[in-house]
């Protein structure tokens, strides 16, 4: 895009509205993160994770009415800024009070904004399918493995359940599959695709420590989503 059809665009009556809509979600998601966290007594993980799930669902708001993906990037370095502040200082406790040292809500900022300046231009359904799975796969998963695992197993000392990372997987695919059917149809290659990414995610997810798998999973869902188009398309 060019310096003046971005102006242009930016300058346009109609993206004030976009934004709006998406402020409006935003303001949603943190207001139903609030009145469950005081509902459950606190619960500062189902917090961070109704944020979590809920903020990524903006991707498909802004691929929906093309925002501009310069917005994203700046709204992913602003997001980036606050989290890494609020390591030090309690600006974001109900996100970041997780009772374990992490950067995941720092890397999710990032993750966003690294994929929205990769493939917003050409190929957005690549940044969509990469947030989506950090989002909704990563973010369920967390949920079903505490609540419901009954067969955990450890790598590198962190204890996962296999009922988490079924979770992971399948969400993963799902979430590929809807959004590649919606583009391409349901061509053979869509499942190949969707059932590589489901299965690299879920390796990812589980092989990552400090909250690292809010980049790794999401760049590497979309890389791999990405590259298998190339080669079998």
């Amino acid at each position: 895009m060019s310096n003046g059809s971005l102006w242009m665009s930016l300058a346009s009556p109609s993206l004030g509205l976009h934004i709006l809509l998406v402020s409006v979600w935003l303001i949603f998601v943190l207001l139903l993160a609030l009145g469950l966290s005081r509902w459950q007594g606190g619960n500062a993980e189902l917090t961070r994770k109704v944020v979590h799930i809920g903020t990524g669902n903006v991707i498909l708001l802004a691929w929906w009415l093309q925002i501009p993906g310069i917005l994203g990037i700046a709204a992913s370095v602003l997001f980036g800024i606050v989290t890494l502040l609020s390591y030090r200082f309690p600006i974001l406790p109900g996100i970041d009070s997780v009772g374990r040292k992490s950067l995941g809500t720092f890397f999710y900022a990032v993750s966003i904004g690294v994929l929205i300046a990769l493939f917003w231009t050409s190929a957005p359904h690549y940044a969509v399918i990469g947030i989506l799975i950090m989002t909704w796969g990563d973010g369920l998963a967390a949920l079903v493995g505490q609540r419901w695992g009954r067969h955990p197993y450890k790598i590198w000392g962190m204890q996962k359940s296999w009922e988490g990372s079924l979770t992971m997987a399948l969400v993963s695919f799902f979430m590929t599959s809807a959004i590649l059917v919606s583009l391409q149809g349901t061509a053979w290659q869509t499942w190949i695709t969707s059932l590589a990414v489901a299965l690299v995610a879920t390796g990812l997810e589980a092989f990552s420590k400090l909250g690292i798998d809010n980049f790794t999973v999401p760049l590497g869902s979309a890389g791999v989503a990405w590259w298998l188009d190339q080669l079998l398309g």
